[in-house]
């Protein structure tokens, strides 16, 4: 579980540096002050965890099924930005689009702050002896440099933007799988059945050939609709 939690981690990272990138130096070093704020806030409350504490955290299932929550909207956050994102490349977003735009673009991800105290609890950990408040600074001062120059780096090697939304689209798909095994804990362990359930089964074909179809068709029908513009 813990392996599964810390590959989480790093893809909330990677993802969080992606969309820092499609922000200008203003709101790259924006979002790095908020969560170097956070880092020292939070210092107090990381240095009275225990790892006795934080492993029976990680077994404990309902609170899992909470973070399984807090994880789906932050996904989503993050998708609705890639496609708006996309969207906004190639055509004029109406106003309310163009607002939701914004707002997730300046949604850092709910998951950063998490894995930001998670950050602090390990170096805590980890340099046991160390004065707390200075392992807390020191980590907000790499924060607030790191990630606006992190930012830079990742849109010098990948200035495309389109291909930075698609890299941002596939994290957070990979980090929904993930937050899936996390949430079942270890629960699929159950007694399994060879028996199928073709109600479920059909109920499931026919959601998909549904979505299927209303994807067509509206793609159709936006196809129409730009060819008529052109007209």
């Amino acid at each position: 579980m813990e392996i599964v939690v810390i590959v989480i981690m790093m893809m909330v990272g990677v993802s969080f540096m992606l969309k820092l990138s499609c922000h200008g130096w203003a709101g790259r070093l924006v979002l790095a002050l908020l969560a170097a704020a956070f880092i020292i806030l939070t210092y107090d409350a990381a240095a009275s965890q225990s790892k006795t504490q934080i492993k029976e955290w990680l077994g404990e299932p309902e609170l899992m099924l909470d973070m399984s929550v807090l994880l789906t909207i932050d996904v989503a956050f993050q998708i609705c930005y890639c496609v708006l994102g996309a969207r906004a490349l190639h055509d004029t977003l109406p106003k309310t689009q163009a607002m939701l735009l914004q707002v997730t673009l300046w949604v850092p991800g709910l998951l950063v702050f998490p894995t930001l105290f998670a950050m602090l609890t390990m170096l805590i950990f980890t340099f046991t002896g160390t004065d707390f408040a200075a392992i807390a600074w020191g980590l907000a001062g790499i924060t607030l440099v790191g990630m606006p120059l992190g930012a830079a780096l990742t849109k010098l090697l990948i200035p495309e933007p389109e291909i930075r939304l698609e890299m941002i689209f596939m994290v957070n798909l990979l980090i929904a799988a993930l937050g899936i095994v996390a949430t079942v804990n270890g629960r699929t362990a159950a007694a399994g059945t060879s028996e199928v359930e073709w109600g479920a089964l059909a109920g499931i074909v026919i959601i998909l050939l549904a979505g299927l179809g209303a994807g067509l068709v509206l793609n159709r029908y936006l196809t129409q609709k730009k060819i008529t513009k052109l007209k």
